[in-house]
C-alpha cells in the first residue's frame, strides 16, 4: 500500500526513448511541479508554487524537445521539488526545504522519519531507479542534467544566459562551453551560478561522476524558456551542440 500516492496520482517518473540511439542520457530533476494530494498545498500559495521555488521552469519543454531531435534517451521527475529535491542527497536538509529562497514551506516543517522515508520511496527511489537502470543497460552513457535558474534571486541578478556545470569531470562540459560562447550573442557561466559538488548535487555525483561517465549539468536562465518558442530555440541549439562537442571528445581520446 501506498503511504503518499494514490492510485490515481501519476508516476513520479517520465520516461522518453528508452531506447533511444545516442548515447546521451538527459534527465531532469526538477521538471515537474505536482504536489501528493495527501500533501496539500505544503501550506506555499499556488503563486509561489509556480515559481522557480517549485520546479525548474521551462526545461521539461526543452528536455522533451531535445530527447526527440538527438534520439536520446530521457527521464524527467513529475513532482515539485518542494516535495523532495531529487538533486539532493535524501540525508541532507535541503532535500526537504523549510525555506525556500524568501519563501517558507510549513507542510516541511518538523518533518518526521517515517514521512521524509515515504516521499524517498515513492518519488525519490523510482527516478533515480529509472536512472540507474537505463545506465546499465546502454553501451555508453554521456550523462546530461538539464536545469534552469532564476534571473534574480534574492534581489541579486543572474547576468548569464545559460551554465555549463561540472567538478569530476570537466573535459566534456568545457568542450560544450566553448561551443556555447561561440554563439552569437551568448552569455556563458562556468560554475555560476550554482557549482556542482556532492554536498549541492546527486544526480552527476552518484550517476555519472561515480562510474567515471563523461558529463556536464546545464542551466538555462528561465525568462530564455519559459514560453515554447524559447524551449524550441534552445532544444534546437543543443541538439547542434552536444554531438559536436561529444565529437570534439573522441578526437581528443584518439590524438
Amino acid at each position: 500500500m501506498s503511504a503518499l500516492l494514490g492510485a490515481d496520482e501519476p508516476a513520479p517518473v517520465e520516461l522518453l526513448r528508452a531506447e533511444g540511439a545516442s548515447p546521451f542520457l538527459l534527465t531532469a530533476d526538477h521538471a515537474g511541479r505536482l504536489i501528493p494530494r495527501a500533501l496539500g498545498d505544503l501550506g506555499v500559495t499556488a503563486a509561489e508554487r509556480a515559481r522557480h521555488i517549485g520546479w525548474d521552469i521551462g526545461i521539461a519543454g526543452v528536455t522533451r524537445r531535445l530527447s526527440a531531435a538527438l534520439d536520446a534517451a530521457a527521464v524527467l521527475q513529475r513532482y515539485s521539488r518542494l516535495v523532495i529535491d531529487c538533486n539532493r542527497k535524501p540525508g541532507m536538509g535541503s532535500a526537504f526545504v523549510t525555506l525556500s529562497e524568501a519563501t517558507r514551506v510549513p507542510g516541511n516543517e518538523g518533518l518526521d522519519e517515517p514521512a521524509k522515508a515515504a516521499r524517498v520511496a515513492e518519488i525519490f527511489a523510482p527516478y533515480h531507479d529509472a536512472i540507474e537502470r537505463l545506465i546499465e543497460a546502454r553501451a555508453r552513457t554521456v550523462y546530461v542534467a538539464m536545469h534552469s535558474f532564476t534571473p534574480i534571486y534574492l534581489d541579486r541578478a543572474r547576468p548569464m544566459h545559460v551554465a555549463v556545470l561540472y567538478n569530476r569531470k570537466p573535459r566534456f562540459a568545457k568542450l560544450l562551453a566553448g561551443l556555447l560562447r561561440a554563439e552569437a550573442g551568448l552569455v556563458v557561466g562556468e560554475n555560476a551560478p550554482y557549482q556542482l559538488g556532492d554536498d549541492t548535487d546527486y544526480g552527476v555525483p552518484a550517476h555519472a561522476e561515480a562510474r567515471g561517465l563523461e558529463c556536464v549539468e546545464i542551466e538555462i536562465r528561465q525568462d530564455l524558456i519559459a514560453r515554447e518558442d524559447g524551449q524550441a530555440e534552445w532544444a534546437a541549439r543543443l541538439a547542434r551542440l552536444l554531438p559536436r562537442a561529444l565529437a570534439a571528445l573522441d578526437e581528443q581520446a584518439e590524438a
